[in-house]
């Protein structure tokens, strides 16, 4: 049995509770200034102070406030690190993990959408859930044909705790944005409540991930597992062996870290292209490592696993190629050709005018993992560019801020973000200019027409081998 909060009036106190607190602990950090506390001091211990109540609450509610709770969760390696560490464990168990519901609410459900006759389509069903998460849980089967299987079990009455939940933290959004610094929390929680309906229906999902397998099913690089079988509110895919990405964070070699993050940021830009859907839940429990039967071998024949297809965004072509042209001009330091082309796609106004070098000034240190060959994603960097653009004495600070992010980039900014979250949070070394060069339209440089292969004059009149 769980005693996970079921009742809507109990959610509803609880995640109410939140901004009581912390109006308390700002009266109590005033008081401190007052007494002669220095501010920064004192705004630590508010951030850590609210960072413990919110996790604290996210981690024994399902519905939205697990789903935020695990949008939340990428961005860890933005905090400071005295606030981070405490709460690291805390994070991943929200990637991870929730409290399991009952297991006659599980059989009810089955019953209720495979009949009552569902025990004779698995050879085995293990009751207990080998994951829970914010709208559902996974068990572990062997389907009648002899294939182990996911079962993924919809929790009753998610839709209503997912909007619920979602409102009222989307109420008191302000109050969380010291959390993240240079985050604004009331657009990713708006963006969540939009896709609800979409997460909930498990028939778009089992499509999402259809395409994925098909388009992946001979990759050397990536692993999708197929679906075997599809009803409301119950999914039914192929078992996925493999190590959690929350475990090579916590305990993994370097070699696991480089290959996973390689791996992550090839399939972010591959599977958009190569599928025209774009997986947008990107936190570590969606991911395995797959080392097959030998962990020890070369890295290279390591492979990833990728899971849940509920939340995706649909891109016919693929990202735009304005991405790859304005990420290429900016690195070919074209400061007057980026910045008509963000006023063009709506991130600068009409009625804003900018410095273009200022522009890109902002820009190039958070593309810099693109001007190298290699680039060593840590948890020191994101917290410096995240300091960089919150800071309201920073020029990065102000420039941002009259910046605009049109609705059709916003669930690829919150992907990317998140990718590059989680990227740090392995410290993983990534060649991230090839996997832009390969799969991003408009990055990669285009050789002049008829100069591949020819012979070119030299000055002195001789023939040379381009």
């Amino acid at each position: 049995m769980s005693d996970l909060p079921r009742k809507a009036v109990t959610r509803t106190a609880k995640l109410a509770a939140l901004p009581l607190g912390f109006a308390g602990r700002v009266t109590w950090g005033l008081g401190k200034r007052i007494g002669g506390r220095p501010a920064e001091l004192v705004a630590k211990e508010l951030q850590q102070r609210t960072a413990e109540q919110l996790f604290k609450v996210l981690g024994e509610l399902k519905g939205g406030a697990m789903k935020f709770g695990q949008a939340l969760s990428v961005f860890e390696s933005a905090l400071p690190e005295e606030v981070a560490g405490p709460y690291r464990a805390a994070l991943t168990k929200l990637q991870e993990a929730a409290p399991p519901m009952p297991t006659r609410t599980v059989h009810a459900v089955l019953e209720q959408r495979l009949g009552e006759d569902w025990h004779q389509l698995f050879e085995e069903f293990e009751d207990k859930p080998s994951a829970a998460a914010s709208i559902g849980q996974v068990h572990r089967a062997v389907w009648h044909d002899g294939r182990e299987v996911a079962v993924k079990v919809q929790y009753p009455g998610a839709g209503a705790a997912l909007l619920s939940d979602l409102a009222q933290l989307g109420r008191f959004a302000r109050l969380l944005g010291p959390l993240i610094p240079g985050m604004d929390i009331k657009p990713l929680i708006g963006e969540l409540r939009d896709r609800v309906s979409e997460e909930l229906d498990y028939a778009l999902e089992a499509q999402a991930q259809r395409a994925h397998a098909a388009e992946f099913a001979d990759d050397p690089d990536v692993v999708v597992p197929d679906v075997v079988h599809q009803s409301d509110q119950v999914l039914v895919t192929e078992w996925m062996e493999g190590v959690p990405l929350s475990e090579v964070i916590a305990q993994g070699g370097q070699a696991e870290r480089d290959r996973v993050g390689q791996l992550l940021a090839r399939f972010l830009f591959s599977g958009t292209a190569r599928t025209g859907l774009l997986h947008a839940d990107p936190h570590p429990g969606n991911f395995r490592l797959l080392v097959g039967d030998s962990p020890d071998g070369p890295p290279e024949n390591w492979r990833l696993g990728v899971l849940d297809f509920g939340t995706v965004d649909r891109l016919p072509g693929g990202l735009p190629p304005t991405i790859g042209s304005a990420l290429r001009m900016s690195l070919d330091g074209d400061a007057e050709a980026v910045y008509a082309m963000l006023c063009e796609e709506g991130f600068v106004k009409p009625t804003i005018e900018l410095d273009p070098e200022a522009v890109l000034d902002y820009l190039l240190p958070i593309i810099e993992p693109a001007q190298v060959e290699e680039f060593t994603f840590t948890r020191s960097w994101m917290r410096t560019q995240a300091g960089r653009i919150a800071d309201p004495r920073s020029p990065a600070y102000q420039l941002g801020r009259q910046l605009n992010l049109p609705p059709a980039y916003l669930l690829i900014h919150r992907v990317t973000l998140s990718t590059i979250g989680v990227l740090c949070q392995l410290g993983a070394n990534v060649r991230l200019r090839d996997e832009l060069s390969d799969w991003l339209p408009g990055f990669a440089l285009e050789e002049p027409d008829g100069a591949a292969g020819e012979e070119v004059q030299a000055e002195d009149g001789t023939a040379a081998g381009a």
